[in-house]
């Protein structure tokens, strides 16, 4: 009764009803791969949780001091409140070490939800129109993401992490005419600075957090005012969605995941170990450990600067250091894509109409390859990050497998995107799976992908749709049309409507234009019966009528 007065009180002033009403009624469709973005947001709120707890114990400060506790090979050392503070919260503070190792890998869980997400909505086309906006507010979340867990992982003032420090100090130094002053103004001064952590310490408690929950929450807002976007299927039009709603199957669903996540993540915190800051101990710009590797959402940039060879220059008497290409460039042009995707994509393809229903990553050859050879790309970039480990583990020279990354880089990323392209060409008309493409699927992609006259020329096809007594409907695929004999496959099945006969046809070779025609004449209503057999010769009739005959006559006593 308390609970049925205060929500009655609630609505009397707020008049939420109409609201939660119509809130509840919203549809979720219930593919898998939506889930990336939940477990995003999750890690998120478990990010802000266990952050807030670390928070409380850290100092952020590289003062030097003493440091007082259980580890016995640091007691009574001299080292920087930062890195005495980690420490004691490691091993001194009570589930210290499992909230600070819950919230590490929460991060790491963090962004792969995020590039998972944003890869299944770029092969997909869910960022075209109307979610251009969407699609840039999640690309700057990828990056203050990257950001926040850079800043994150430097503070704790160890040697690992001081290690990243200065190599981060010196491809802001790298920038033309402006370098000397961005690191004074990032870092506080040259480094090691005193003002690097505590600045650090403002940028990934505050800022980006803030900045993150403004994102996210446009993002949602963004979402809820334009519906989801689902896969094509019986069904599912550019005008509907179908899916559960939101009360009460998808409230039980999308809690029980969340719980899932909070059981994961603090699991890999309870028992899996993470940046061991007391075993690398604290950071000396005299020292540095090898073989040593970075998160590995910053590793594609330390595998750029490992494989990147030595190539300054002067321009106009300025010098342009080696580490500016593969440390600011290839970071730029990498977000610089991803933002203009979606106007590159509507330009090459002159697509402007808005779009509901996603596309099988099949269905654009060209957008699947290309993504497909970039993520090799930056997959052998964190595989190079690693060349110390490799070369120590097979027993062989750091400079043959740097070399080995560079052959690769140079050549793999092509293979692998013209394979996807090729795969994804001769699976476009194929029902099933990429399993199930024979030889002659490959052939007919080559022969289809070869220019004629200057451009491709796809095979002319269409869906057809029709009435018939009852009324029912049903459809057709038509292959090359205008020819003597066209490749007609009829639908077994009769639809209640020619909506519903459309959508069937849709499903079964999407992109192909569907048109409504009368009823289709009979010999064309069904697949082309197979030719007859030859007739064998008139010698081998002969022989097999005279054996049939010597054999069915009956034998004289006498014989």
């Amino acid at each position: 009764m308390t609970v049925r007065r205060v929500v009655t009180a609630a609505d009397s002033r707020l008049r939420l009803a109409p609201f939660l009403r119509k809130a509840f009624e919203k549809i979720f469709p219930d593919h898998w791969t939506f889930m990336f973005g939940e477990i995003a947001l999750y890690s998120f709120v478990v990010l802000v949780l266990t952050g807030t707890f670390v928070a409380l114990f850290f100092d952020p400060s590289t003062a030097q001091t003493v440091y007082r506790g259980s580890f016995e090979p640091m007691n009574g050392k001299l080292t920087s409140a930062a890195y005495a503070s980690a420490i004691s919260l490691s091993q001194d503070v009570r589930a210290g070490l499992l909230i600070r190792q819950t919230h590490h890998w929460a991060a790491l869980v963090f962004i792969a939800a995020i590039v998972l997400h944003l890869c299944r909505i770029f092969f997909t086309g869910a960022f075209r129109r109307p979610r251009v906006v969407n699609w840039l507010i999640g690309v700057t979340m990828l990056a203050l993401a990257l950001l926040n867990g850079f800043t994150g992982y430097s503070m704790p003032d160890d040697l690992l992490s001081g290690t990243g420090l200065r190599i981060a100090y010196s491809v802001t130094q790298s920038v033309p005419l402006v370098g000397a002053w961005l690191a004074f103004l990032l870092f506080g001064g040259e480094f090691p600075a005193d003002q690097t952590v505590p600045r650090m310490f403002v940028a990934h408690v505050f800022l980006v957090p803030a900045l993150l929950a403004v994102l996210i929450t446009a993002h949602m807002l963004i979402l809820i005012r334009q519906k989801h976007t689902q896969f094509p299927a019986p069904g599912r039009r550019e005008r509907n969605v179908v899916g559960s709603r939101l009360w009460p199957a998808y409230t039980v669903r999308t809690l029980a995941l969340f719980l899932a996540v909070l059981a994961v993540l603090f699991g890999l915190g309870g028992l899996f170990q993470i940046n061991p800051v007391w075993l690398y101990g604290p950071f000396n710009p005299a020292s540095a450990t090898v073989p040593a590797q970075p998160d590995w959402y910053v590793a594609w940039e330390e595998g750029a600067l490992r494989l990147f060879p030595s190539a300054g220059f002067r321009i106009f008497g300025y010098l342009v250091p080696s580490p500016f290409f593969p440390g600011v460039v290839l970071g730029a042009l990498t977000f610089l894509l991803l933002y203009v995707w979606p106007l590159l994509e509507r330009w090459c393809t002159g697509d402007r109409a808005d779009h509901q229903l996603l596309d099988r990553p099949r269905d654009h050859p060209a957008r699947l390859g290309i993504g497909v050879g970039l993520l090799c790309f930056y997959v052998l970039l964190v595989v190079a990050a690693a060349d110390d480990v490799i070369a120590r583990t097979l027993l062989v020279p750091i400079t043959s497998v740097v070399y080995a990354f560079r052959a690769l880089i140079l050549t793999l990323p092509w293979l692998a995107g013209l394979l996807a392209y090729f795969l994804a060409k001769a699976a476009r008309h194929t029902r099933g799976g990429f399993g199930e493409i024979t030889r002659a699927d490959l052939r007919a992609a080559a022969r289809r992908s070869r220019p004629q006259g200057g451009a491709a020329e796809p095979v002319p096809a269409r869906l057809e749709c029709w009435a018939e007594p009852g009324p029912r409907w049903k459809w057709r695929y038509v292959e090359h049309p205008e020819a003597k004999e066209p490749l007609v496959l009829v639908s077994t099945k009769h639809y209640p409507s020619r909506q519903a006969a459309a959508d069937a046809a849709r499903l079964a070779y999407p992109g192909t234009p569907v048109r409504t025609v009368s009823r289709p004449p009979s010999r064309t209503a069904a697949a082309p019966s197979p030719k007859p057999e030859r007739p064998r010769g008139r010698v081998f009739t002969a022989v097999t009528a005279v054996t049939v005959w010597l054999l069915g006559r009956k034998r004289h006593p006498d014989d």
